[in-house]
Order: C-alpha cells, then structure tokens, then sequence
C-alpha cells in the first residue's frame, strides 16, 4: 500500500491505518523513489478486504519556480535524474506539440511549464476513469479527451522531449472540485528544475500544485504509484473493488 503522504507533502500530525482482516505481518519499508511501502500478509482465508486510511497533515504552499535557470539543455545533474528523463517515442504530434509551446516560451523552462499546464487543461475534456492505465500522450493529445492520470504521462512526455526531468506523482487535492463533483485519488506531475528540486503543476485544474495538495508517492512512471496493489492465492474468483474518500481543508 502507498497510502503514507511523503516527506516533503508537510508535516504529519495524525496517522491511523486499520486493516480488516487483520494481516499476519505487516511492515514499512522506503522504496528507491523515496515513497512509503506498507508490506502486508495474511494468513487464513477471508472474503473481503477493508483498508481504512485516516491522517491529518499540515501543508504550506510550495516556493515559486519563477527563479532565472539555466538555458536549456541541462546537464550535470547526474545519474539520479536519468531514469525521469528517458522515454519511448510519443509521436511526431506530441513533439511537435512540445516543440511549439517551447518555442512560443522563448526557450526559458518555467514559462513552458506553465504554458503546457494551461494548454492541456484547456483543450482537454477532462473525465473520471475509475480503471485502466493512462492512455499514451498521442491518444490524449490527438483526441482531447482524458482522466487526470492521462494528462500526467502527456506533461511528463512533452517535458522529456525538451530535456526536463519529470516524474508521475499520486496523492490529493482539496482546492478544486473534481468533474463529478465528488472525490477522487488525484494525479499530477513534477518537474526538477535546477536549483529549485522539484515542483508541481495540475493540468487537470490549470494550476501550479498549491498546499491544496498531498503527495502520497512519485516515481518515473505510474506503474510504481499505484496506491494498492497484491495478490491472492485461489481460484479464480471475480471481485470488485469500492472506495470512498473525504477531505476537510482548514485554511
């Protein structure tokens, strides 16, 4: 489970995580992305599973990524970032896509970021999609059309394509309502700049990531942001899957 906020979300000051049935071992351990696993394993049979995540956080919006950078490209920054710049080929209209928004920022990487932020909410008829993986950039890019998981892995393309690190992050966020007025596990990404570490922007709202928001893990792609994921040993057995979730912000 990567239900834990991480490190630099704010400070923590109520957890609870209750369990039903109760594991038979359970663990924490930080994964090389820096995210909180929770390792559990159960022992005799059960019919369902209840996983209740309580915690209250206190947050501070982050620092403007309005600072002078670097031209790019950008180098020496080592091998860490390697795996948030790499990237299979999203297309000749996504590069082209990128390529235009930074040519209209003049090259200068926070403008870009800024403007791919507004772009894709603005031509996006944005949808909740409770199951499935992200589409690929091309297919949101060329149809318009998308859940805010797939307008991650479009910004995380375009940034790539111009040398931005950027990575997939999976959390809440408690300024903007979602399409269907209710809510939803939220993705947005972040990209590194240099001297500033790493900063939030939500296509899905057309914003900069605020104290609005919660990061519960990152990591270069969304396969490793799952919020729940395991196994059983059985028969095959069809099952379903519930959730609800609320948030109470206090300014």
């Amino acid at each position: 489970m990567r239900l834990t906020p991480r490190g630099e979300a704010g400070r923590l000051l109520l957890r609870g995580l209750v369990i039903e049935p109760e594991p038979a071992a359970l663990r924490e351990i930080e994964d090389a992305h820096g995210n909180v696993l929770t390792l559990v394993e159960f022992g005799d049979p059960a019919s369902a599973l209840r996983i209740d995540s309580q915690f209250e956080i206190e947050t501070q919006a982050p620092l403007a990524a309005d600072a002078s950078l670097p031209p790019l490209p950008w180098h020496g920054e080592g091998a860490a970032l390697a795996p948030y710049l790499g990237a299979t080929d999203p297309g000749a209209a996504v590069r082209d896509f990128a390529r235009l928004l930074m040519a209209a920022s003049r090259g200068e990487a926070p403008a870009f970021l800024d403007a791919l932020t507004r772009a894709l909410y603005e031509r996006t008829d944005r949808r909740i999609r409770d199951t499935g993986y992200a589409q690929s950039p091309e297919e949101t890019l060329l149809r318009a059309v998308g859940a805010c998981r797939d307008l991650v892995v479009l910004f995380i393309a375009c940034c790539r394509l111009m040398g931005i690190p950027a990575r997939f992050v999976s959390g809440y966020q408690a300024r903007a309502e979602s399409v269907d007025g209710k809510r939803h596990l939220h993705a947005w990404p972040e990209a590194f700049l240099p001297g500033l570490g790493w900063r939030g922007y939500d296509p899905t709202h057309g914003t900069r990531v605020s104290d609005g928001h919660v990061a519960l893990c990152a990591a270069p792609e969304q396969a490793e942001t799952m919020p729940v994921e395991g196994g059983y040993y059985g028969a095959p057995m069809g099952t379903s899957l519930r959730y609800r979730l609320e948030i109470v912000a206090e300014d």
